[in-house]
């Protein structure tokens, strides 16, 4: 005779949720929910709460947040990135509950409200300073429009709202003349005339990305006239070759930071065009774009103010790398990830001439050897981030070199290395180590993790991927780590 087991699911905790409890744990995380503070995790911790638990809260949408707003009225900087089903209804819950106090609000990943709650919420939050609609994917010129009410509006995040077009880009550059911060990237739809448009209204405008948009030369005159521009990023910008750039006549002393990555069309005579009079270069990135030549590393030579260069799946030229290490000043970050072409004559050479620099990145540098690392460790004594994922030639006695040499390393990633317990040892040394990435490292095993965990008191992440499928007492050095 068959019987029927009564089987029995597990106990879901949200099961016992309450509005009370729910309360209870966003007081906790705010420790005073009714001080004048700013409160980003109010509304993320309530909405991720609801996303586990539908059954019990899913009349409670609109009703809720309008509680927990008016249970928190001093909410400055309203955070509902984990909330995609945000509607119009929400945002005038937002704008009646927040209009005196909320300066900054998150609305990247929502997709269900339109431009009548935009503009419920900027015509009443009248201190609003800051609004990411990143993602805005059905966004449109009407939303933009609606974003023009914000005349005190500062920084403002429109990545991937690709229906927005030149016409939307001129009603916000109208209406909001204080902005400093703004983000295009893949704006698809925004030209040369839109940005025209921005930069001769916007005159206070800091930083601008523009990352893959479909520009070309013809708005470069107008964003190189901005007297205050500081953080230019043209990621990806493929309208923007040589030919436009040599015609360039301005040049921007206010900028420091250049973000070329992605851009195949130009070389070092294009570049030294766009750059020519920014005497306070103070950061480049020239990712997965042109050759580092001789003559690439020579048009940079008279930045005197240049102290982080990004070079990462770029091909690099021994000359070129030589070039850099005669520069008159040196560097405190320097990255040549998944870069081709970095062997040890150039690359020692280069870090006994820039004996100050702090950060290194030489991920996938798959030619390097010992002499590298022995290099690198007597030559950079300040090294605070050393960066050496899958540098296949460097020998395990390498790495006993930074424990005994760079102290001061905080942050140090040897994935899929050779690196073994004696490293880790000397490793050890390093007090103020809060980030160890150790995945695919076959060559440890519990004794050196032990001299990590009772030495390095300052570890915050610790990366062991796949440490476990080789060794079977991971669980008795882990009780080590304590919080």
């Amino acid at each position: 005779m068959k019987t029927n087991k009564k089987t029995t699911s597990n106990c879901n905790p949200f099961d016992f949720l309450t509005e009370e409890i729910i309360f209870t744990i966003l007081d906790y995380l705010n420790d005073d929910p009714f001080s004048k503070k700013s409160f980003s995790l109010t509304c993320k911790a309530l909405y991720s709460i609801e996303s586990h638990h539908r059954k019990t809260l899913k009349p409670l949408r609109a009703e809720l947040l309008s509680r927990t707003l008016h249970r928190y009225p001093h909410i400055e900087h309203l955070d509902l990135t984990l909330c995609p089903r945000i509607e119009d209804s929400m945002l005038n819950v937002v704008s009646l509950a927040c209009k005196d106090a909320l300066c900054s609000i998150n609305l990247s990943r929502s997709r269900f409200f339109t431009n009548i709650g935009l503009s419920s919420l900027v015509s009443s939050c009248f201190n609003l300073v800051e609004i990411d609609l990143s993602n805005g994917v059905e966004l449109n010129d009407l939303a933009a429009a609606a974003i023009a009410e914000a005349k005190n509006l500062e920084k403002l995040w429109l990545s991937r709202c690709k229906l927005i077009t030149d016409m939307g880009i001129g009603c916000v550059a109208v209406g909001c003349r204080k902005l400093r911060l703004i983000c295009l990237k893949w704006c698809l739809k925004v030209s040369d005339l839109g940005l025209q448009l921005l930069a001769l209204k916007c005159k206070e405008i800091r930083s601008l990305d523009l990352s893959y948009l479909q520009i070309t030369e013809k708005c470069l005159p107008s964003i190189l006239q901005l007297q205050h521009l500081e953080d230019l990023v043209l990621e990806g910008c493929l309208g923007i070759d040589d030919d436009a750039l040599s015609t360039l006549q301005q040049s921007c002393k206010s900028l420091k930071t250049l973000n070329m990555s992605h851009c195949h069309n130009h070389s070092h005579v294009g570049l030294s065009s766009l750059i020519n009079g920014a005497e306070n270069l103070r950061e480049l990135t020239l990712a997965y774009g042109p050759a580092i030549t001789e003559d690439l590393a020579k048009c940079l030579h008279t930045f005197s103010g240049l102290r982080s260069v990004k070079f990462d799946g770029c091909l690099v030229k021994c000359s070129g790398v030589r070039a850099i290490a005669r520069w008159p000043h040196s560097l405190k970050e320097l990255s040549f990830s998944k870069c081709s072409g970095v062997e040890d004559d150039s690359l020692s050479f280069l870090v006994q001439a820039h004996k100050e620099l702090t950060k290194l990145d030489i991920t996938c540098c798959r030619k390097i050897t010992y002499d590298s690392v022995d290099s690198i460790t007597s030559s950079c004594r300040s090294l605070t981030s050393v960066r050496m994922e899958s540098c296949s030639l460097v020998p395990k006695e390498a790495f006993v070199l930074f424990g005994q040499r760079c102290e001061l390393i905080e942050e140090l990633d040897v994935t899929d290395t050779k690196i073994d317990d004696e490293g880790l040892k000397s490793i050890s040394r390093c007090s103020k180590l809060s980030s160890l990435k150790l995945g695919i490292c076959l060559n440890i095993a519990d004794d050196g993790l032990k001299h990590i965990g009772s030495s390095c008191s300052k570890l915050k992440e610790l990366d062991l991927y796949r440490f476990c499928l080789n060794f079977q007492c991971l669980h008795s050095s882990s009780t080590m780590f304590k919080p």
